[in-house]
């Protein structure tokens, strides 16, 4: 007991909840990639020191309940208009960070004209797109991001394209349009990977401060309860499946 208690001091501690997380038990199945994005999400605003600059949209799915553990101002926007709600908000309040924090189902799906239009315009928001290729709240339906033969609740016998088309591919979609500053994908099921998930994050609210456009940051991730799978099984499947199909990096970044 007294070796165990001499290792437990402030120096040796690799994590520390940030003020700008709420000490709130998360919800999210055992695995989901939802509770590292929004810790990363936490710990760049805390070390920008805008806690009281920055704010959120969530809307409807896994996503819904970010206010609960994101300790700054946030606002819920109805299912897919996180976007649009965002953009209400940066024009009113230019000098506030805002992001809305959106799931595929949602952003690509029913959100999909509000995304396109908010990134063409080139609203001044960071978009933070989680995408595990599912509808994960509402029961595993197949969404627009399920790759081909791929199971779900709505296409039991897996993604056939001649039936139900190809999964769409929005971040690429949103790269090609003249209003977006910084798009990338990025993903959270290694330690190297969380790194470069938070360092888009970060440049991406740097970026909010020269007015340039929309920052698109895709977070590709795992639904281990939907996949119907463990989460190390689901990161092994979302490494050998979603990532060929989704390949991280940048699709489109400043040039200077």
């Amino acid at each position: 007991m007294i070796a165990e208690e001499s290792i437990c001091i402030n120096e040796n501690l690799v994590y520390e909840r940030p003020e700008t997380l709420t000490d709130t038990p998360m919800h999210y199945c055992p695995g989901c990639g939802h509770g590292v994005a929004h810790r990363i999400i936490a710990e760049v605003i805390a070390e920008l020191g805008i806690q009281d600059q920055t704010i959120g949209v969530a809307p409807v799915g896994c996503s819904v309940l970010a206010y609960n553990y994101l300790n700054i101002d946030m606002t819920e926007a109805a299912h897919g208009r996180a976007s649009a709600v965002a953009t209400g908000i940066k024009r009113v309040l230019p000098d506030k960070y805002v992001f809305s924090y959106q799931g595929d189902g949602d952003l690509a799906a029913i959100g999909t004209g509000e995304t396109i239009h908010t990134c063409n315009r080139g609203e001044n928001i960071l978009i933070v797109f989680i995408n595990n290729g599912i509808y994960g709240m509402t029961g595993g339906q197949m969404a627009p991001t399920t790759l081909p033969g791929m199971k779900s609740t709505t296409s039991p016998f897996g993604r056939d394209v001649s039936v139900m088309g190809n999964p769409l591919k929005i971040t690429d979609l949103v790269a090609q349009l003249p209003g977006t500053y910084y798009v990338t994908r990025c993903a959270v099921n290694s330690p190297v990977n969380v790194r470069k998930a938070k360092a888009a994050i970060k440049k991406s609210f740097e970026y909010q401060k020269e007015k340039k456009g929309t920052c698109f940051v895709e977070i590709v991730s795992n639904c281990p309860s939907n996949w119907k799978m463990t989460p190390v099984q689901a990161n092994k499947w979302l490494e050998e499946n979603m990532l060929p199909y989704y390949p991280l990096g940048d699709l489109k970044k400043p040039s200077n």
